[in-house]
């Protein structure tokens, strides 16, 4: 039986008019009563987006103000709102082809530098937007925050290769509110888990901190999948049957997934999915017939300043009523749609606290 805090509560949701996108943005083909149904579903299941990089955005450009519309940049909380975001996973990663050093010849103190300075950016926008923004560090605090009409704010993935010969550093960034390792690009998980790889994965584990594997070859992206006790999540993908782009997850990773009740969550990245959002449902269909109905969300990977291409219609967060739209339309059932934007989301969290839980408890018996 779900817990009492996991009951939905009906939230407003801005309704999408002309906005940021702009009536035009709207495919001619869905009719009012497609969207107005997909409003008053992300009133109740609202989206929990596995992927924004605002925090990195605020980093390099302080000035910007998300408590109002903001031209510079593509997130904002009347966007977030207008959207029916009620949860947020902040990344904690320097974008390909910004860090200060070509990816993979940083030094492990440079890393951990930059990521320490991307959670106190994090932590300062949870400071500045009490209001609206409030930090999450667990399934409950979720449930919570969408019943209180804010936005649940998960902070990370932080970089696995923070991580060398020692564990302390997981525990610091837990400490400090992280819930979430990417292990792309570490040397314990490059070309199979070493041995110190395997002991990340547990403490993780322990943790309560999910494993992103957004960026991992698909060899160990299944075997991450596989020795997690925890659900594991790719934070933001597309379907590469459909677009063979080397950041697309293949076949296998989601039949991995499946196996292991992870969660594959599509990103709006037009170099990934297409310039559509006809061409973003698509991929949301087949992670779905794929991965099954309870492995699939969306990470728009959103926040970024202009110039950055996004499919037509999803062009910032206000735009998510129109794929569940999209999707009604395609004859989803609301039951599936519900798991989609906020179900799947809140549960691969909960798992990871039941995982945790049980870990502990063995340790206490042993």
């Amino acid at each position: 039986m779900a817990d009492l805090q996991d009951e939905p509560h009906a939230i407003p949701v801005t309704p999408v008019g002309p906005g940021s996108l702009g009536a035009e943005d709207t495919p001619a083909s869905l009719m009012p009563s497609a969207l107005e149904r997909a409003a008053a579903l992300l009133s109740v299941h609202p989206v929990a987006d596995g992927c924004n990089t605002l925090v990195w955005t605020l980093h390099q450009s302080p000035y910007h103000d998300i408590d109002t519309p903001d031209t510079g940049v593509d997130t904002d909380i009347p966007r977030l709102r207008a959207g029916g975001v009620g949860a947020q996973f902040w990344s904690l990663l320097v974008p390909p082809g910004q860090e200060r050093a070509p990816r993979g010849t940083q030094a492990p103190d440079q890393v951990v530098s930059d990521t320490l300075e991307q959670i106190d950016v994090a932590l300062a926008l949870m400071r500045r937007y009490p209001d609206s923004l409030c930090l999450a560090l667990n399934a409950d605090d979720l449930a919570d925050a969408r019943n209180r009409g804010r936005i649940a704010s998960f902070l990370g993935p932080v970089p696995g290769r923070t991580l060398t010969d020692s564990l302390g550093a997981l525990r610091a960034f837990h400490a400090l509110g992280v819930r979430i390792l990417a292990p792309a690009g570490a040397p314990w998980a490059v070309e199979g888990l070493t041995a110190f790889g395997h002991e990340v994965v547990k403490e993780t584990n322990r943790l309560a901190m999910l494993l992103d594997l957004t960026g991992c070859p698909p060899a160990a992206a299944c075997q991450l999948a596989a020795a997690s006790k925890a659900p594991v999540i790719i934070s933001h993908t597309a379907a590469a049957a459909l677009n063979p782009h080397p950041d697309n997850v293949t076949d296998e990773v989601l039949l991995a997934l499946r196996a292991a009740n992870g969660l594959a969550m599509v990103t709006f990245d037009t170099a990934l999915t297409g310039d559509s959002l006809h061409a973003v449902a698509d991929h949301v269909e087949h992670v779905r017939a794929v991965a099954g109905p309870h492995c699939v969300g969306l990470g728009a990977g959103f926040g970024a300043e202009p110039g950055i291409p996004r499919p037509m219609g999803l062009t910032d967060p206000s735009g998510y009523p129109r794929l569940i739209a999209e999707l009604l339309e395609r004859g989803w059932p609301e039951t599936d749609l519900a798991l989609l934007t906020w179900g799947n989301a809140q549960r691969v969290v909960r798992d990871a606290e039941f995982t945790a839980r049980a870990a502990q408890h063995r340790r206490t018996c042993s």
